[in-house]
């Protein structure tokens, strides 16, 4: 009877913190010379970033390697402990019971890890040629490693501001301007589109108002792989709860509930209502006393929340302008200078 050849079995260890262009590279590379490629993602309780989070990434970024958390206090360095290889062959033993042929990695101790689990050493890209990056340096400035952090990576490190305020305060004309300035991309209001295709200004319900919210946030989710560091969001739900107290009179408890279960913006900008309202067909009041009650509303919403706030006035679009891009680079002094995405 003939068995069919033993699958072969590659290797890579790492912390991953955090996962970067040279990561997944190398595994790339290994999982295309073996048949069945294992990533050890590697963590103990002093590092910065959880290891369940980067084993996460590691599962999103590698779909097709066997990603295996392995979190253990053991010693980093072999100058921490007199059995520091025989400790670490017992673990890796233990998270990868089957032989392993090949060991990848980027740095020369994968030729003494090799030597100790039986395996061939692979040493890929060691000088960093192909992706000149490394944890410490994305942990650094990531702003300034930014096309080199995976697209699942991406949220940790970005920061997100909304802008909140009365109709035709100019939110979508600022949030577009502020996303030029920073070169990244805008979570779009998504109020006046579900207005215009599902109410059409009229019979507006509570449930109406909580589907608006979660489609907010699902499209966020889905934007901010693909954005800069600096991610600006046209309104939110804080915005949405406005609105549903303005037209229904009351907010909804599924509403309620999902702001208090939502990370707000690190900044809000909210505008105030001092420039003209323009009647463009979809907008249901001008009333000085309505804007100036969205004004209020925006603010408390904000404060309730326990996010930084900053009020941009004035008559002036430029002023305005110049004024909330200000307030961002101040509020995120690294990030503000990121390169494209």
């Amino acid at each position: 009877m003939t068995h069919p050849p033993r699958r072969r079995h590659g290797f890579v260890l790492g912390k991953f913190l955090p996962p970067h262009a040279g990561h997944v590279f190398l595994c790339d590379t290994g999982a295309r010379r073996v048949d069945v490629m294992t990533v050890l993602v590697c963590s103990h309780d002093a590092e910065p970033i959880p290891g369940p989070l980067r084993t996460d990434w590691m599962r999103r970024l590698l779909p097709h390697c066997r990603v295996v958390p392995m979190h253990r206090d053991i010693p980093q360095e072999p100058a921490e402990h007199p059995d520091f290889w025989a400790i670490w062959r017992a673990a890796i033993t233990e998270h990868h019971p089957e032989p392993i042929d090949q060991v990848f990695g980027s740095d020369p101790y994968v030729f003494r890890l090799a030597a100790e689990l039986g395996a061939e050493p692979v040493l890929v890209d060691p000088d960093r040629a192909v992706f000149p990056v490394s944890g410490r340096a994305i942990r650094a400035d990531p702003a300034a490693h930014w096309n080199q952090v995976p697209a699942p990576v991406r949220p940790y490190y970005q920061k997100r501001v909304c802008v909140l305020g009365p109709e035709s305060s100019g939110k979508t004309r600022l949030s577009e301007a502020l996303a030029r300035r920073f070169r990244t991309r805008v979570v779009l209001e998504y109020g006046r589109t579900y207005d215009r295709h599902y109410r059409q200004g009229a019979g507006w319900t509570g449930a109406d108002f909580v589907a608006l919210a979660e489609t907010h946030l699902a499209m966020r989710r889905a934007l901010t792989p693909h954005a800069a560091p600096i991610v600006i969001e046209d309104t939110d739900p804080l915005q949405t709860a406005a609105w549903a107290r303005f037209l229904t009179g009351a907010e909804p408890p599924a509403l309620a509930a999902l702001i208090a279960a939502m990370d707000p913006a690190d900044l809000y900008l909210v505008l105030s209502p001092e420039v003209d309202w323009i009647d463009d067909g979809t907008r249901y009041s001008g009333d000085a006393a309505v804007r100036q009650w969205f004004f209020e509303t925006c603010q408390d919403a904000a404060a309730r929340v326990g996010a930084p706030m900053a009020v941009i006035q004035g008559c002036d679009w430029t002023a305005r302008e110049a004024a909330a891009e200000d307030r961002v680079r101040a509020a995120f002094p690294t990030l503000a200078r990121a390169p494209s995405p």
